[in-house]
């Protein structure tokens, strides 16, 4: 199953008109509440110049770069954990993704509603992350009902988890994030499985004025999102939302002036794609040669035998070893002869931990 970021936020602050820019994909966008009633989800090819420098090193016949999911779920409000504006459904459409997109209105115009009545996205930032605090420690106190009794005999797992849910509610009560509170290794296991809002990884988006695309800095209202960002170890960008949709549809040469004529060297949304398949510690590696250049998503710490797996069952089954070129080593030498010669090319068995960029070739015998 593809890992997918879920794209949240109040109403109106241009979450499908992201959501647009990003995937093509058409959502409505409409000027009023609740415009999103079911999740939007839209596949869009991970940004990665290395692959067209592999493929001007090694033809193939087409190139396919890796890809990353993205879910438009609609405008949540406040009362959401108590079913206000369909706050329910909302709520577990979230909790079906793997992070979470938070967008905030960052810009002025008077013919845009604005549900809180005024722009000020901190607020925004504030009542949306209260809504999922409460929607979690919820859920924490009727884990806990259940917990407690298995945890009053010689249940292991039970007192085990009790002990997580005890050093997570205190954090909620005080409209906390789970992801804010520091767990070993063993505790982090027992939090994933309990699927709470607030655990999941967190990039804010301001929805920035066009006037700010190559400098968001210069925009007061990012400048204010950044600044709680870094206070809470999380990520921000300032995205022209409105902007990026339409350079979308534009798309090739007239993309490209449209970038150049407001002084920005790629899309915003390169930038948002990339972070936010980080976000969930993902990485790449590519298979080169004959009919296919390809691109392929693991996680950080993915070994050498499951890499194979990804590009066929048999080969992971019937795995012997990985020969493998680091992308940088095959970008400054220019070929796989000139790599090979300068004894670059390895040979790793079953234990190697693959690294973002290997270009791997896996021998396999079923």
């Amino acid at each position: 199953m593809a890992l997918t970021a879920g794209i949240v936020g109040l109403p109106n602050v241009g979450k499908s008109t992201l959501f647009n820019a990003i995937t093509k994909a058409g959502a409505e966008v409409a000027n009023y509440p609740f415009a999103t009633i079911k999740p939007n989800v839209g596949t869009v090819a991970v940004p990665d110049p290395r692959l067209k420098r592999i493929q001007q090193i090694i033809p193939a016949k087409k190139i396919t770069p890796t890809t990353f999911e993205f879910t438009d779920i609609a405008g949540i409000v406040k009362g959401a954990h108590r079913g206000e504006g369909l706050g329910n459904k909302f709520l577990e459409n979230i909790r079906q993704t793997d992070a979470i997109v938070h967008v905030v209105r960052a810009f002025d115009d008077d013919n845009i509603t604005s549900v809180s009545g005024k722009v000020d996205p901190l607020d925004d930032i504030k009542t949306i992350n209260l809504e999922l605090s409460i929607a979690d420690l919820d859920s924490v106190d009727k884990r806990m009902g259940k917990v407690e009794r298995a945890a009053k005999g010689s249940n292991k797992e039970a007192k085990a988890e009790l002990a997580v849910l005890k050093k997570i509610k205190p954090v909620l009560e005080n409209g906390g994030s789970v992801r804010s509170i520091p767990f070993n290794k063993d505790e982090w296991k027992i939090v994933k499985g309990e699927f709470l809002l607030t655990a999941k990884p967190v990039i804010y988006v301001a929805n920035i004025s066009e006037d700010y695309m190559a400098h968001p800095e210069k925009s007061h209202y990012y400048r204010e999102v950044k600044k709680y960002a870094d206070a809470h170890h999380a990520q921000a960008l300032g995205i022209a939302c409105e902007a990026e949709e339409e350079i979308a549809q534009l798309g090739g040469k007239d993309a490209i002036e449209f970038l150049h004529s407001e002084g920005v060297k790629e899309p915003g949304l390169n930038k948002l794609i990339r972070a936010s398949y980080k976000l969930l510690g993902l990485q790449t590696f590519f298979t080169v040669g004959g009919k296919e250049n390809r691109a392929w998503t693991i996680m950080k710490g993915t070994k050498a035998p499951q890499a194979a797996g990804k590009v066929h069952s048999d080969m992971e089954r019937g795995f012997i070893r990985a020969e493998i070129i680091h992308y940088a080593d095959l970008d400054k030498l220019g070929s796989e002869d000139k790599v090979k010669e300068a004894g670059k090319l390895l040979v790793e068995g079953k234990d190697y931990v693959m690294q973002d960029g290997d270009i791997a070739y896996f021998r396999f015998n079923v």
